[in-house]
This record gives C-alpha cells, sequence and structure tokens, in this order.
C-alpha cells in the first residue's frame, strides 16, 4: 500500500531515505554508508509498486533479497561494515562472499531502476515500457539466465502509461520532475562508485 502523498507534495515526500541523504565519504575512499544505503534502496524499492502490476514482483524481490544478504553480514560484524566497501572487504577476508554477491546484483538492480529513469527523464516523448527494455538490456540481460529473461521482460511490457505513472508520483509536474532528477542523479552517483570499486581486485573473489 502506497503511503499517502501530501498536499503539494511527491511520493519521493513519503519514503524512508532517498539515495540523495546518503552519506559519501570522500575522503575515505568514498565510502557509502551501508545502513543509510540499503534504508535509500528499500524506498526505491516500493517504485515498482506504483508500476502497479504483479509482473514487477520478481524485480522487487530479487532487491529486496540482495538488501537482506548484505544486511545480515552488517548485523553479523557491525563493528567491519560501517561502509559497503568495508563490509565487502572483511567479509571476504572472512572467506565467504555472500554479502559481497548480493552487493553485486544489488548494483545490478540499482543500475537498471536507475538507467530506466534516466531514459525516461530525458526521453519525453517515451514510454516507460521502452525505457525499462533498454535498461534491462544494457544492464541485467546479460547476467540472466534463459529461465529467468521472460520473467523480467515480461514485466517490462507490464508497465503503465507514462502520464498515469507521473500521475502517481504527484499532482504537480515541476516538482515531481525536480524529485525524480534529484533521486536519480544520487542514486546513478552511487552505483557509480560501487561499480568501481567491485572492479578491483581486492573486490572480487
Amino acid at each position: 500500500m502506497a503511503a499517502e502523498i501530501p498536499a503539494g507534495g511527491t511520493w519521493f515526500d513519503t519514503i524512508k531515505k532517498s539515495f540523495a541523504d546518503v552519506p559519501v565519504d570522500n575522503a575515505n575512499d568514498n565510502g557509502i554508508a551501508t545502513t543509510e544505503f540499503l534504508e535509500a534502496a528499500e524506498s526505491l524499492t516500493t517504485l515498482f509498486d506504483l508500476l502497479g502490476s504483479a509482473a514487477f514482483s520478481p524485480v522487487k524481490n530479487d532487491l529486496t533479497g540482495n538488501i537482506k544478504k548484505v544486511r545480515e553480514r552488517q548485523l553479523a560484524a557491525p563493528g567491519e561494515s560501517g561502509t559497503l566497501q568495508t563490509l565487502v572487504l572483511n567479509e571476504l577476508k572472512t572467506g565467504k562472499h555472500v554479502a559481497a554477491e548480493g552487493l553485486v546484483w544489488l548494483v545490478r538492480g540499482l543500475d537498471f531502476t536507475a538507467q530506466s529513469l534516466r531514459h525516461n527523464i530525458d526521453n519525453a516523448s517515451k514510454e516507460l515500457s521502452e525505457s525499462f527494455r533498454d535498461a534491462y538490456g544494457n544492464t541485467l540481460k546479460k547476467h540472466h539466465s534463459f529461465i529467468i529473461k521472460p520473467i523480467f521482460s515480461a514485466a517490462m511490457s507490464a508497465t503503465p502509461y507514462r502520464k498515469d505513472f507521473y500521475a502517481k508520483l504527484g499532482s504537480d509536474d515541476a516538482k515531481v520532475k525536480a524529485s525524480l532528477e534529484r533521486e536519480v542523479a544520487a542514486l546513478e552517483e552511487r552505483v557509480a562508485i560501487l561499480k568501481s570499486f567491485q572492479d578491483r581486485k581486492e573486490a572480487k573473489w
């Protein structure tokens, strides 16, 4: 059940944490705060509820499942998990990579979401289905098996019309666009930092 949008506000006013409010420690390896990042990722998964189709359940479940893997490691070793980067590196030292792998898949899912929304923001005449399909081809598709691909492809085709989706985000078009741009830009920045980190030798297993 989507939270009620306050008068004159947008859907983004209802979420628990925005990616724009997730701290990045530029002085220390661009460390991304674990707790706030996971809260923002959970908040973003509820965006798929707005898309209004059961076909998006696998997409949302994939994200929430990977959030859970990272959080379980954080709870098991809180002192070593202040940032996502330290969480991964400390887990890998133990010979395990459950959370590290979960974060790889979470970043892929968030990258897909960011690219879908960015394509739609930048192409005002495009429907959501086209934006999501393009982003899926650029991100998750190459990592999915032939069993998973049709499930996700079905979700891409089940997106609502652009105008209906934006109406669900709020009644003030200018505020909706500004809030969406802020959220997507912050998400893109944090995804780029994590993808760069995950490409490093010490982050692999």
